[in-house]
């Protein structure tokens, strides 16, 4: 029997076939912080739609798997909102497609008008303003943005939907600054080798580190908030 995320070549997308539990140890390669209480919370958000036996337990298909997936993969790498993810996928379900090229899809090189890139980001032109001022993006000579500073600002954006606003996240651009320093001094000696193998070593150790840091981040964090929650 084909496992989650496996070539369904012989068999219906749609058939429910799967318990949480291996839907689960299906995502965890490739996204290590899912729980089944995530699941559960998209499922509830109407991001997923398994079925249920007679019993109550869930059933999830191969479709259901790649849409949880899709969603993992948005929240991780474009710091969307689960809102702009349901309406994609509810075009996808349209027969839309893809969601359009566009500001949201721009290469990390293009530069983008002020408005286009709040708008893409989801922020208001004042709390771009605000984050230009505070150090999360930065503009060049004619006020355009880079597509590459998209997923800061997305980041921001969210939480500024919770009340924080980028004036109360200085300290996390301060920290990841401290951080960036650190790993610097780690990867300096490798980073001055003339040859081009020594300096692809070097990046492939900084992006280890940079993977790492972000490890211990979040492990911290999560420790630190379930002492708030008293788990």
């Amino acid at each position: 029997m084909p496992q989650p995320g496996a070539s369904a070549d012989r068999d219906t997308d749609t058939t429910p076939r799967y318990t949480i539990g291996e839907v689960l140890t299906a995502l965890r390669g490739d996204f290590p912080d899912v729980t089944i209480s995530k699941i559960r919370y998209l499922e509830s958000e109407q991001l997923v739609h398994p079925q249920r036996t007679p019993s109550g337990y869930r059933k999830f298909s191969l479709a259901d798997v790649a849409r949880l997936r899709y969603v993992l993969a948005a929240q991780r790498d474009q710091y969307l909102p689960l809102r702009v993810i349901k309406e994609q996928l509810d075009a996808l379900d349209r027969g839309a497609g893809a969601p359009g090229t566009g500001a949201d899809d721009a290469p990390a090189a293009a530069l983008l008008p002020a408005e286009e890139f709040a708008r893409a980001a989801g922020l208001s032109a004042g709390q771009l303003a605000d984050c230009v001022e505070f150090g999360f993006v930065t503009t060049d000579a004619q006020g355009r943005h880079r597509g590459a500073e998209l997923p800061v600002a997305r980041a921001v954006a969210g939480l500024a939907r919770h009340g924080i606003e980028p004036r109360h996240l200085r300290v996390h651009r301060t920290a990841v600054e401290r951080e960036a320093a650190l790993l610097e001094q780690v990867v300096t000696p490798a980073l001055r080798a003339r040859s081009e193998e020594g300096r692809a070593r070097a990046a492939e150790q900084l992006a280890e580190l940079a993977r790492l840091s972000a490890q211990l981040h979040s492990a911290l964090l999560d420790a630190r908030l379930r002492e708030v929650l008293g788990d």
